[in-house]
């Protein structure tokens, strides 16, 4: 056998295996022959490059490192659906339809991921693009490239572009979080989070390890090929696209809650996260009859199922202690899958919740995700109880043994002890946090490390920490690359705002929001040291309680010792004087709502508030524009209502970087 076609049969053992195990879930081969199979076909193409084909397999290795996503236009918009919440609301989208039109129904698992356009020219893979605005995408050929479901070669040699879903499968999920635990980075709350994170990485290589999965559920223009959406899921499965396999027919709306209601009971055991279902009418001759409004089409809704609830056993109570003191109950939990993520713990907040709701140690409980992210106990199965004797509150630290203090008006107990190591810990933590002072290499367990070796006692010892390189590269999981990385993210760190150190010094009610307030209204630490109960409740945003407790704070001889001990290592302690450069977002009120992928609510913000913008958390006649993500709500909404200019995150992007 000679070389070309050698290749040629690796090319096509290695598709094969592919299509068997990631669409159709029955492996071919083993892993290890399959690795071999895969290094022969590396080695024989490095070696005759003449041989180079596009759609080889080997291409979803990744390998490609971009500078930026260039701007894609769609063919076709890519339009968002509209929602149903209940049994009542689906009958009454059906029964509209009905009014237009007779109709039968396709219902399908809504996948909780990314929406893909994708395109093929004579069957080869040829370009990707986010959705983006609807209109103007982001170009991910490359990252989409790597995964492993997606035929770079279709069966027949068709131009059509296809729309699907990407995303990451929970085992995928497990195994990434895992790696960013070992290497101290900050876990994905969700695999959707995770995916996203993931389809705008510049470096391909990092995309193809993360392991990436899709569904295609649509053809662009699909009267061009078939006359159904049954059909055009046939088409698609028989292309080699992988399709969800829910896909049901309904003759009419009890067909459809039908299959909604099988779909709720199946996604707790589902591989990957849904969200839902969408309901669309089969037939395409009836779809310019039924119409579409500005941003959805009439012929389709998505049906979104209620948060997930999951039964557990309450194993233990066991208590942390923060940067403040205060102790916190956490519930020990026989650990459940509860939307997306396996939970083994959810706090119980303080005593006063606990009693509220009788929990006790071996109580059967229902759990959810407050927000979809934040376990929560939602209450006991009194039904399940047995003889559990009702839970009482320590009364003393568990980490020091000193005594604990309910503050009255407060519910919750805090240690005594102001040489607790674990508030010592916690302020450390607090003040390299991504919040604070963003010290990003001195995570949880480095602070843990270096507190427990006596490196660092207080935050002051985090800009000695040069003095210690060569000791530190001792410790175990300390190397040369690892200690240089955190003595130049703590040198990096001098350079926060001082808005960013305030709230990192951890003064007991001053949360990110409040020091910026602070920081912009007094503009110097001096200032502030010198101000008075009045000067401070003065500011509209600031209460009594908040005014007292930073009074207490910076009255404290110690407390100033340290502030200025931090002010001559370098650290920022007065507001950075810039000139404001002219911007449309000048003196504009933003509100920000739904799901963002490209930024944090914080780092949305930040950039805002970088053009002479601000933030501000409710919609009114005095907003400006709304930034909203996936999942906009009630906001959004009254947003609309209002006239509010709304922005997606793709034109809010567009609108930054002019």
């Amino acid at each position: 056998m000679n070389v070309k076609s050698k290749i040629e049969q690796l090319r096509q053992q290695i598709h094969e295996a592919n299509v068997a195990y990631h669409t159709h879930d029955q492996p071919l081969i083993s892993d290890f022959n399959y690795d071999s199979l895969l290094k022969e076909l590396i080695q024989l193409e490095k070696d005759h490059p003449e041989f180079f084909d596009a759609s080889s397999p080997t291409q979803k290795i990744g390998g490609y490192v971009l500078d930026k996503f260039e701007k894609v236009t769609h063919t076709i918009p890519m339009m968002s659906l509209s929602n149903v919440f209940n049994q009542e609301e689906l009958y009454k989208f059906i029964e509209r339809i009905e009014e237009v039109t007779a109709s039968e129904y396709v219902v399908e698992l809504k996948i909780d991921g990314l929406a893909v356009s994708i395109k093929y020219e004579n069957g080869l893979f040829k370009q990707a693009a986010t959705r983006g605005n609807g209109v103007i995408g982001e170009d991910i050929t490359h990252n989409v490239k790597t995964i492993k479901s997606l035929p770079l070669k279709l069966s027949e040699p068709l131009t059509i572009e296809v729309r699907g879903e990407i995303f990451m499968p929970h085992k995928s999920f497990i195994k990434l979080n895992k790696q960013r635990k070992l290497k101290e980075e900050a876990l994905f709350a969700n695999p959707r989070n995770a995916a996203a994170g993931t389809i705008r990485q510049l470096d391909s290589q990092i995309v193809a390890e993360r392991e990436l999965d899709i569904f295609v559920y649509a053809i662009v223009e699909p009267q061009s090929y078939v006359k159904s959406h049954m059909e055009a899921l046939e088409l698609l499965k028989k292309l080699g696209l992988k399709v969800n396999e829910y896909a049901t027919h309904a003759r009419n709306k009890e067909d459809a809650w039908k299959s909604i209601q099988k779909f709720d009971e199946l996604r707790t055991s589902l591989p990957y996260d849904t969200d839902g279902a969408v309901i669309k009418v089969n037939a395409y001759d009836k779809y310019d009859m039924i119409g579409y409004t500005a941003k959805s089409p009439k012929w389709a809704t998505a049906y979104k199922f209620q948060a997930e609830i999951a039964e557990t056993t309450i194993q233990d109570i066991t208590f942390q202690v923060g940067r403040t003191g205060v102790i916190t109950p956490v519930a020990e939990l026989n650990p459940v899958f509860v939307s997306g993520t396996t939970v083994s713990r959810a706090t119980l907040h303080n005593e006063d919740y606990i009693t509220l709701k009788d929990i006790r140690i071996g109580d059967t409980v229902r759990v959810h995700k407050a927000g979809e992210i934040i376990p929560e106990v939602i209450d006991v199965v009194l039904s399940e109880r047995t003889h559990q004797p009702p839970f009482k509150m320590i009364t003393a630290c568990p980490v020091c043994d000193a005594p604990l203090e309910r503050v009255e008006g407060e519910a919750d107990h805090y240690c005594t002890n102001d040489l607790c190591d674990a508030k010592h810990i916690g302020q450390l933590i607090h003040f390299s946090s991504r919040v604070a002072m963003n010290i990003d290499s001195l995570g949880e367990k480095v602070v843990e490390t270096l507190y427990e070796k006596g490196f660092i006692k207080s935050i002051t010892d985090i800009y000695n920490l040069h003095q210690y390189r060569n000791d530190l590269k001792t410790l175990p999981g300390f190397g040369d690359k690892k200690v240089d990385k955190l003595i130049e993210a703590i040198e990096q760190s001098k350079q926060q705002p001082f808005h960013k150190v305030l709230f990192g010094l951890g003064i007991k009610h001053i949360g990110a929001k409040v020091a910026k307030i602070l920081a912009n209204y007094f503009k110097t630490m001096d200032a502030m040291l010198q101000a008075s109960i009045e000067d401070i409740q003065n500011i509209h945003e600031i209460g009594p309680e908040i005014a007292q407790s930073i009074l207490s704070y910076l009255k404290n001889q110690d407390n100033i010792m340290h502030i200025q001990q931090l002010r001559a290592l370098g650290l920022q302690f007065e507001v950075e004087t810039k000139v404001m450069k002219a911007h449309q977002f000048n003196g504009k009120t933003f509100v920000l709502t739904g799901k963002l992928e490209s930024f944090s609510r914080d780092q949305a913000s930040e950039i805002i508030e970088s053009l002479g913008g601000k933030v501000t958390s409710s919609v009114s006649k005095l907003t400006n524009y709304l930034l909203a993500g996936s999942d906009a709500g009630s906001k959004l909404k009254k947003a609309e209502a209002l006239g509010v200019t709304i922005l997606n995150e793709a034109t809010f992007k567009d609108i930054i970087h002019e």
